[in-house]
């Protein structure tokens, strides 16, 4: 034979090597086929498949859910009595349901207890004693009071002299008719107009409030200055003018103390100014006592939540009126003790459910009564709840151990729904295979296990999480709205735990498409968690409101709103938990799980980078051109930068046999000199890579991209070298093709392309934009010709919009720079 027909022979065995692979490859997957934004490549199965999967999801879910019609009677409630049935004897039976609902709204219209809280208590102590602190920093600012001895002068006397204005203070010196020289009143200050300039000058603010209030009738005035007429004939001049020095001192005192009003006193409080500086030292201790008695009194009863502030100042007003005080120091109190009070008692809620249960233990149980030969129902009348468990208790009823008929109707729901979803899966651009479809199967007969197990919740929002980060928002949302429909039709469930796991799980489902990392996906379950305790929260306040129950207790309704919201955290721990494990043992492909393989520092990315560096920065290339015309396709972006990183990683079986790591030495081709054996070692990368594929456990959506993306192109280089080298004699086509198979998915079929114009796109220097994408039309086109993508959905209009983004991202790679000029680069001393 000769050495030419040698070397094809080898090739033609190598090429049916290469096709079985193929075709186990195709048995083994199928053919992939698109999944839009949100979700990964599936493979489909066959049509038969197909049919059996729906099937057998049809008779899981309709007997799994469907467990009302097991053990069901032929007589139930609302159904037509046949013939009329008398009691065999007299009886009292116990009506459970009503007695249940009975003693439920026992515990939740039960008062909760509730306990004054010391920290509470303490700091409206805290706040009342900084309140008493200001004001009587002002009353020690003013002085003591009085400031004279009341054989002196009066106290009002007192009040008026030290508040009185000015003007008013001189009339009463000048209607003294006092030899001015005795008493040296200039000297001392004692007459003037204006107050002295080192006295400080309140406010405008509160001179209003205060020189307002100022007593200076001409009644005080008279008494104030009869007073003073008295008091001088009775002392001599050196004792008079003691006094007089004594009230200028007060009247001093007293200005500053309304300076400092406006930065000390609350507004509320300013109109009790007069009493703060009228009352003796004696009346102010006194009212301060009888204060603090009067709050220690009120938050000793305790001031529950939302109590209005009249109410708590009435409450005051009432302990304070036993004490003797004024009515303006009464005020005064009850000012300071509404201002410092807010509530101080909190729920105990393991007494408030021991009262809860009490009431419920005390409900006696609803009994229905009959006595014997009287009649239960007559034939044609319509079984009420109450005659339904009487003719239950006579064993009248006729269970059967399947409701058949019930059974069958409740199937035909399951497969509208199951239709329903798959309109759903269309429209979202989503094909399931059949380990899909059989994983959220499974998970979704969680819903009836927790039922079944009389769980407190439903797993409708952790069904929800998991099937919206797996397979899409639209697809897990569907999956809820769908059992949602079905659960309470098949299954004895809670108004309130059905409608809280329908919405957290929908809003679960809607949010899990956007998440990339797990740290996401733990928050979005603390998100979950509370939106279904406050939807639980409200749902059942609703019933109790429409029932008509009284008295609230909020301490079990948050109680269990707040268990609800734990359920909802809990199915987020158990997602992030269960994802991994599920992902790989479903093979399933989520934006997460793409984002983690993503990562350059992964051990097979890690040995890509340092074996063979040219395809490394090849990869990088083609999975930005990829990335680009995949976003603007509305394909899945995640899934093409993780596939391309991948597509190439057989190349490290052989680095120097790719141009791109020979870095400029000697090509191995030239050694190897036949374009046979060449070929097989350019084609071997593919084989190679999913080899490495398979031993590192990537998925198949990703190992995808290993053969698809070079389809079955032709290695033309080699081929042609070996028709130049042997005339054209033995050298087929076929044995110079990859093994394929060609691209099964838009995401596949793009990085075919970009990694076909890569190369040309890095050769352009000075080229312009209409070269270039000239150049990337040309390519494409071969590739459609060629039969490349017809299988990957994509359309012959879309290659013009791949071909302008190709060029626009090389233009990005290969902007021009101002070229420095030789002196700024040179080292200048």
């Amino acid at each position: 034979m000769k050495p030419g027909h040698d070397k094809a022979w080898r090739a033609r065995l190598t090429r049916a090597r290469h096709a079985w692979k193929t075709f186990e490859y195709r048995v083994r997957f199928g053919p992939s086929s698109d999944r839009g934004v949100e979700t990964s490549i599936a493979r489909l199965p066959p049509q038969s498949w197909q049919k059996l999967s729906f099937v057998l999801a049809t008779l899981t879910l309709t007997g799994s859910i469907g467990q009302k019609f097991y053990n069901q009677p032929e007589l139930s409630v609302g159904s037509i009595a046949p013939y009329t049935i008398e009691a065999s004897a007299s009886v009292r039976v116990e009506n459970p349901d009503e007695t249940e609902a009975r003693k439920r709204n026992a515990r939740r219209g039960a008062d909760p207890v509730l306990v004054t809280d010391p920290e509470l208590t303490a700091e409206i102590y805290r706040q009342f004693d900084r309140e008493i602190e200001r004001v009587t920093a002002l009353r020690k600012v003013a002085g003591a009071f009085p400031y004279l001895k009341n054989d002196i002068l009066s106290n009002p006397a007192q009040t008026f002299l030290r508040s009185c204005s000015d003007d008013l203070w001189n009339e009463i010196l000048f209607g003294l008719d006092i030899n001015s020289d005795d008493l040296n009143l200039g000297e001392l200050g004692l007459v003037s107009s204006q107050p002295t300039s080192s006295t400080p000058r309140p406010s405008e603010t509160a001179r209003d409030d205060v020189l307002d209030l100022e007593a200076n009738t001409s009644f005080a005035a008279e008494q104030a200055s009869r007073e003073l007429l008295v008091y001088r004939d009775r002392v001599n001049i050196q004792e008079f003018r003691q006094t007089l020095e004594a009230t200028i001192r007060a009247r001093r005192r007293y200005r500053e103390a309304i300076a400092m009003i406006d930065e000390t006193l609350s507004p509320e409080n300013r109109r009790f100014i007069p009493v703060i500086f009228e009352l003796t030292d004696l009346e102010w201790q006194q009212l301060l006592r009888r204060s603090r008695q009067a709050i220690i009194q009120i938050t000793t009863q305790g001031i529950p939540a939302g109590l209005p502030s009249e109410t708590i100042a009435n409450a005051a007003r009432l302990q304070l009126s036993s004490f003797n005080l004024t009515r303006i120091a009464r005020e005064l109190g009850e000012q300071w003790i509404t201002q410092a009070a807010s509530p101080n008692l909190t729920i105990d809620p393991e007494q408030s459910r021991e009262r809860a249960e009490l009431a419920a233990n005390k409900i006696e149980p609803v009994l229905v009564t009959i006595k014997q030969g009287e009649t239960i129902i007559r034939a044609g009348e319509t079984i009420n709840p109450e005659q339904f468990i009487l003719l239950d208790h006579f064993n009248t009823v006729q269970r059967d151990l399947v409701s058949w008929g019930g059974l069958l109707k409740f199937g035909c729901g399951v497969i509208a729904v199951l239709f329903a979803y798959g309109w759903v899966e269309r429209r979202s651009r989503t094909k399931l295979g059949l380990r899909d479809r059989a994983l959220l199967v499974s998970i979704s007969l969680s819903a009836p296990l927790l039922v079944g197990l009389s769980a407190p919740t439903s797993s409708l929002a952790a069904i929800g999480l998991m099937s919206g980060s797996f397979y899409g928002s639209w697809l897990g949302a569907a999956t809820v709205c769908g059992l949602a429909v079905l659960l309470p039709f098949g299954l004895t469930l809670e108004i309130g735990l059905l409608v809280s796991g329908a919405v957290g799980g929908l809003f679960g489902a809607m949010m899990a498409g956007r998440l990339r990392s797990r740290e996401e996906l733990a928050l979005l379950g603390l998100c979950i968690g509370l939106v279904q305790g406050i939807t639980y929260a409200i749902i059942t306040l609703i019933e109790l409101l429409v029932g008509g129950s009284s008295g609230l207790v909020w301490s079990l309704l948050l109680g269990e709103a707040l268990l609800q919201g734990v359920w909802g955290v809990a199915s987020g721990i158990v997602v992030l938990g269960l994802s991994p494990y599920l992902e790989h043992l479903f093979d399933v492909v989520t934006p997460v799980r793409l984002a983690e393989l993503a990562n350059p520092n992964r051990p097979l990315l890690k040995r890509l980078a340092a074996e063979a560096p040219g395809t490394f920065q090849h990869t990088l290339f083609v999975a930005t051109l990829a990335e680009s015309a995949a976003k603007a396709l509305n394909c899945n972006v995640e899934l093409v930068r993780t596939g391309t990183l991948y597509h190439d990683i057989g190349k490290m079986h052989d680095p120097l046999g790719f141009v791109e790591n020979q870095m400029g030495g000697i090509n191995k081709h030239d050694t190897i000199n036949d374009p046979f054996v060449s070929a097989q070692l350019i084609e071997k990368h593919v084989t190679e890579g999913l080899a490495m594929a398979r031993k590192s456990r990537l998925p198949q959506a990703v190992q995808a991209f290993i053969p698809e993306h070079q389809g079955t192109m032709l290695i033309a280089y080699f081929y042609y070298q070996a028709k130049q080298n042997h005339s054209g004699r033995g050298v087929r086509e076929e044995d110079f093709r990859y093994a394929g198979p060609i691209p099964q998915s838009r995401e596949t079929g793009i990085v075919m392309l970009a990694d076909s114009c890569e190369a040309a796109l890095r050769s352009l220097k000075d080229a312009s934009y209409d070269d270039a994408l000239n150049m990337v039309n040309k390519i494409l086109r071969a590739r459609w010709q060629d039969g490349q993508l017809r299988e990957s959905s994509l359309t012959r209009a879309e290659m013009g919009k791949i071909a302008e983004i190709f060029v626009q991202v090389w233009q990005q790679y290969h902007h021009k720079r101002i070229a420095y000029p030789k002196a700024a680069l040179a080292n200048n001393p």
